[in-house]
């Protein structure tokens, strides 16, 4: 980090330990179902896709171990607060169907107020750096980042429905119908439901990722 950020530092290794537990969680939970881990098709990476088109920091940035710039900070920041946002609205969809499930509800709970204080911490040091000169590059990158994120997030879903269509042998008519909703909710987002993904507000967790890393045993 450089000096002028070390505060974040504690801050955003609680959030790359909270990504981990989220890998366990998804192991865990296949395990009870005695499955395997595989990997999935490239063109249903949101996250390699995201970085294809340039969205966030390179995986190869952050590896080669040079202190990152404040310039680095505000792309890693704005980068988190767009898929926060998206990760945080799935997750409370499925903590409505899903919370009281005794089979991964526990889970669900566990990841859905992870995601609330992911939010909560992008908010939070977003604005903090607004205060500190950096409210119009914030507000650039923010608004890029969403717009490649909205067409991103629609080609993922695509492609994700495609596979799925292709395994479970859904009838044709079933396909186009979902496929049209998913380019019907990218126009919605094109159209200016991007902007809920780019406003800062105080949120009302302050401090989100302060302090240590709290135990979260038996999640699964």
């Amino acid at each position: 980090m450089p000096g002028s950020q070390a505060g974040l530092a504690a801050k955003i290794a609680r959030h790359g330990a909270d990504e981990d537990k989220r890998g366990r969680i998804f192991n865990a939970l296949l395990r009870k179902r005695g499955l395997e881990p595989v990997a999935g098709p490239a063109d249903t990476d949101y996250t390699m896709q995201l970085e294809a088109a340039g969205i966030g920091l390179t995986h190869a940035r952050l590896r080669r171990e040079e202190e990152l710039t404040e310039a680095d900070i505000v792309t890693y920041l704005a980068h988190s607060r767009v898929t926060e946002q998206r990760a945080s609205e799935q997750i409370r969809a499925l903590l409505r169907h899903a919370g009281d499930r005794p089979d991964i509800g526990r889970a669900v709970r566990v990841i859905s107020a992870d995601e609330d204080n992911h939010l909560a911490y992008c908010h939070e040091e977003l604005l903090r750096l607004a205060t500190a000169r950096h409210g119009e590059v914030i507000r650039a990158t923010l608004r890029a980042t969403a717009l490649a994120e909205i067409a991103i997030y629609r080609d993922v879903s695509l492609a994700v429905m495609a596979h799925l269509g292709r395994i479970l042998g859904w009838p044709r008519p079933k396909a186009v119908v979902l496929a049209a909703g998913i380019r019907g909710a990218y126009a919605y987002e094109r159209a200016g439901g991007w902007r809920r993904m780019v406003s800062l507000r105080r949120p009302a967790r302050r401090n989100a990722l302060g302090g240590p890393v709290p135990a979260q045993a038996g999640y699964a």
